[in-house]
């Protein structure tokens, strides 16, 4: 990690105002809801130390850990997502650009191109290399062929994150470095333990959800295959809980919306907007707790 290793070293300041590292977790465009996390940490002038993110919480974490406040998140994510005109003309840009490209990705109608996508529809302040960043980042991914998770921190940033969010059966995996990446919410769907001894508070937010009943039809199979992934990662999620977790875990309610309903911007703020509360409270006892040892 850049600026130490979070597996040894650690941050205590028993009595002062404790340090803060951020876990945001994967679930798509659920995950719109870790900026309601970004600007209230803002608000209360709380700089995490480190940053861990899994898909959606890798690039939302990657705009933090670029310097971004959570307003400028908030109103890029909106600009964009909230105008389907200008999703469509981004989509457009990411196409391929020649033939030849497109006959040598194959034409795979439900695997897209994640990295050119990301190329144009991240912030300009997300750099190109971990070592550009302000706050040390660790992004999840899974090494598809190697049967196991890896932690990205060094390197290309962007293929970094493309790797963490490139969902199986939506987007084409990710080579990067010799090796093959599906989505890091695979195994590490909220990446709290990351961040174990990095800082005194770790903040977890988990925007996996669950599937829910619509009392209108039968789940389709694009339904059940997410579905079951959710069920996944929450099983992985929930038996890291019972070892060590997070000072605070933070799950807002986001089961009603879709994984690909980033079109829905506004109502997944609006329906997540209480975190923010939720996280306030949270942070004013651990930090009296902290005060009292």
């Amino acid at each position: 990690m850049p600026g130490g290793d979070a597996g040894q070293k650690t941050a205590r300041s028993p009595g002062a105002t404790p340090t803060f590292a951020l876990a945001l977790g994967g679930g798509g465009a659920r995950g719109l809801a870790h900026i309601h996390v970004v600007e209230t940490l803002d608000e209360l002038g709380i700089r995490p130390v480190a940053i861990a993110g899994s898909s959606i919480g890798a690039i939302v974490g990657a705009g933090m850990a670029a310097g971004m406040r959570g307003t400028d998140i908030r109103d890029f994510a909106r600009a964009i997502l909230g105008n389907r005109g200008e999703v469509m003309s981004r989509i457009w840009q990411a196409r391929p650009a020649t033939l030849a490209e497109l006959m040598e990705t194959g034409i795979r109608v439900s695997q897209f191109n994640l990295e050119r996508i990301l190329a144009v529809f991240l912030p300009p302040q997300v750099p190109q290399t971990f070592d550009k960043l302000t706050i040390p980042l660790r992004v999840t991914a899974t090494d598809y062929y190697a049967h196991q998770l890896a932690v990205l921190e060094t390197g290309d940033l962007r293929s970094a994150i493309a790797a963490s969010a490139a969902i199986p059966a939506v987007f084409r995996p990710v080579r990067r470095d010799g090796r093959l990446y599906i989505d890091g919410g695979i195994y590490n769907p909220v990446p709290f333990d990351l961040l174990r001894g990095v800082a005194d508070v770790v903040i977890a937010v988990d925007v996996v959800g669950g599937p829910e009943p619509d009392g209108r039809r039968m789940p389709t199979s694009f339904d059940l295959m997410f579905g079951a992934t959710q069920l996944m990662m929450q099983s992985i999620t929930n038996m890291k809980l019972q070892s060590e977790p997070p000072a605070i875990m933070l799950r807002p309610p986001v089961s009603h919306f879709r994984v690909l309903d980033f079109l829905k911007i506004n109502q997944v703020l609006a329906g997540t907007a209480g975190i923010r509360d939720e996280l306030k409270q949270a942070i004013d006892a651990v930090t009296a707790a902290h005060a009292r040892t």
